[in-house]
């Protein structure tokens, strides 16, 4: 490493400040001026990382990958002094050393070389197009979330002249958000359903890739595609995961990714007209707040754990199939206050469980009564509880802009705020 006194006090520059791009492209550039390539490289892929399409650290990433000129000709290889017959010492020693190459077979030439297969991410990301026959009257209760889904996109789509008279885009950004098993990627699903769009649901492993600069062509051709498809309701999985906030993202390849999706829901060049765009998360305090600015996932909704009537349709959806009697459904909706549609399947599946294991013992079956769902009851807590203890603590103190009011409400009606 160089002791030049400048090139110290830069690399002390960069440490102390390693998003400062300018700096950084600065510093490589005096760097490959002092003969030092390799460290140069580095701070410029570091430079690249952070700003994929920056094109002065482009420009000189292929400048310092260049191969060096040469500054003085070659000189010509001396001619061999006595030529060497190989042929005639190779027969002499054929019976003795084998010959280090051999031709190939006269079959292995009339083969073809076998054709090294494609690099499926080489293009971009292929992404799978649905259809869903999933109404909101497939959703059991959940009255004021649907009547939001109907405002924010139902409504419009169906009436093309109140929407034009109103002014009101077909461009959308909705996030749902709530604790995990509550049926957020049912709604999404119901959603398209409803609008006989297609959909295309999305998680950050189909949109991550290793190689830099990847994630970001990613991005891109996923909102293509739904383009050509619209209308298309676009649902993004989990998107914390995907959009977390930045200042968490330091280094990271992430960054990019999350810049790119920004550019994609509202960049001069988008024209989403006609695409929905879902988003679902256990954590919306993790996501980036640019994302929640207007034009993109402007509008959230609280998907919260079933009320009375859905948890009656859910405890009756996962027992219709099984041999049940004797089943008090408004008793066990009465328990289950507080639970999540995942844990309400769960509690059916024990059930059933122990109705098996009884009619094993027995030798012979026996129907799924009260006690049994009742026992498996007794075992299940809600996987709620958890969430809304953190929930509790952003409604408290980060909801300043009424983000969280739909759950502030029911905190206060649950008597846990």
């Amino acid at each position: 490493m160089s002791s030049n006194p400048l090139l110290d006090s830069l690399r002390n520059a960069v440490t102390a400040a390693p998003e400062d791009i300018a700096l950084r492209l600065h510093l490589a550039e005096l760097l490959l001026s002092d003969g030092a390539r390799d460290e140069a490289v580095s701070h410029i892929a570091a430079a690249l990382q952070q700003e994929p399409g920056n094109a002065a650290a482009s420009r000189m990433m292929a400048q310092a990958l260049a191969p060096a000129d040469r500054t003085e000709p070659e000189e010509p290889e001396p001619a061999p002094k006595k030529s060497y017959d190989w042929s005639a010492a190779e027969a002499e020693l054929a019976d003795v050393v084998q010959p280090r190459f051999i031709e190939s077979d006269e079959s292995e030439q009339d083969d073809e070389p076998e054709a090294v297969p494609s690099d499926p991410q080489a293009d971009g990301a292929v992404f799978e197009v649905e259809t869903s026959d999933v109404r909101l009257d497939d959703v059991g209760g959940m009255t004021e979330v649907k009547k939001r889904l109907n405002a924010a996109f139902l409504a419009p789509m169906r009436n093309a002249k109140l929407r034009k008279l109103f002014g009101k885009s077909l461009r959308g950004g909705l996030l749902l958000y709530g604790p995990p098993g509550c049926g957020k990627t049912f709604l999404a699903k119901a959603v398209a359903g409803e609008l006989g769009a297609r959909f295309i649901s999305v998680t950050l492993q189909e949109v991550l890739d290793m190689w830099m600069g990847n994630s970001e062509k990613n991005m891109h051709a996923l909102f293509q595609t739904a383009r050509q498809n619209a209308p298309c309701v676009l649902f993004f999985d989990e998107i914390d995961a995907i959009g977390q906030r930045r200042s968490q993202l330091r280094n990271s390849g992430l960054r990019g990714t999350v810049n790119q999706l920004l550019t994609e829901l509202d960049g001069v060049k988008s024209d989403n007209e006609g695409v929905f765009v879902l988003a679902a998360t256990n954590h919306p305090w993790d996501i980036d707040q640019a994302l929640l600015r207007p034009g993109r996932f402007d509008r959230a909704v609280a998907v919260l754990p079933p009320d009375d009537e859905a948890r009656k349709a859910i405890l009756g959806y996962h027992l219709k199939d099984r041999p049940v009697a004797g089943i008090k459904l408004s008793e066990l909706v009465k328990r289950t206050d507080g639970f999540s549609g995942a844990d309400l399947a769960h509690i059916c599946e024990a059930a059933s469980e122990r109705a098996l294991m009884d009619s094993i013992e027995a030798g012979e079956p026996r129907m799924i009564e009260m006690p049994d769902l009742l026992g498996a009851l007794g075992e299940v807590t809600p996987s709620t509880t958890s969430w809304f203890t953190t929930a509790r603590n952003v409604v408290l103190y980060s909801n300043q802009d009424g983000t969280y009011n739909d759950l502030a409400a029911y905190l206060k009606k649950k008597r846990m705020l």
